[in-house]
């Protein structure tokens, strides 16, 4: 017999494979600053109390990032971007389980088609994760593999810090 989370795997995937309609998404709107701004890498929030590493000088991370990746299809109605986010919803719990996990975010374009899951873990956890490769990533990647209109699935692992503006300067250059 199957235990609940096997389960709530396969009714979710069930629900993928059947979905057709999908949701209209809104573009996210966001304004910038003209002025210049002097930054530099956050030392002193609750984060980064935790130890930072250095790639370069001044180049501190205390995040490092899994990025899950692929290309969705128009087709139906953009069932295979309705398909995605289903398939991220069956794994998100498991995704916040893992030991120091920060976020899990997902990013959606709607220009070039993309579906994106970003999971920040903290630096200093991130291989313990990595020796359980990355779970549940695989049984994501199966299930976008079985979705029609989803291509180009690829991961990416890469470093982030959260960077804060000291002041603004409106000297133009």
């Amino acid at each position: 017999m199957t235990d609940w989370k096997d389960m709530k795997r396969i009714l979710s995937f069930i629900l993928l494979l059947t979905f057709r309609h999908a949701i209209a998404f809104q573009p996210s709107y966001y304004s910038g600053h003209t002025r210049k701004a002097r930054y530099h890498s956050t030392r002193t929030s609750m984060t980064s109390l935790q130890q930072t590493r250095q790639l370069a000088e001044g180049v501190e991370f205390d995040t490092i990032c899994r990025e899950w990746r692929c290309k969705w299809s128009l087709d139906g109605d953009k069932a295979s971007l309705v398909a995605c986010q289903m398939a991220l919803e069956s794994v998100a719990e498991e995704l916040y389980q893992v030991d120091g996990v920060k976020a899990v975010e997902r990013v959606v374009c709607g220009d070039c088609l993309d579906f994106k899951v970003i999971t920040s873990v903290s630096a200093e956890k991130f291989n313990e994760w990595k020796k359980k490769k990355f779970d549940p990533e695989e049984d994501f990647f199966d299930m976008l593999r079985a979705i029609a209109g989803v291509s180009q699935i690829e991961t990416q692992t890469y470093t982030k810090m959260l960077v804060t503006v000291t002041d603004f300067s409106d000297d133009e250059d």
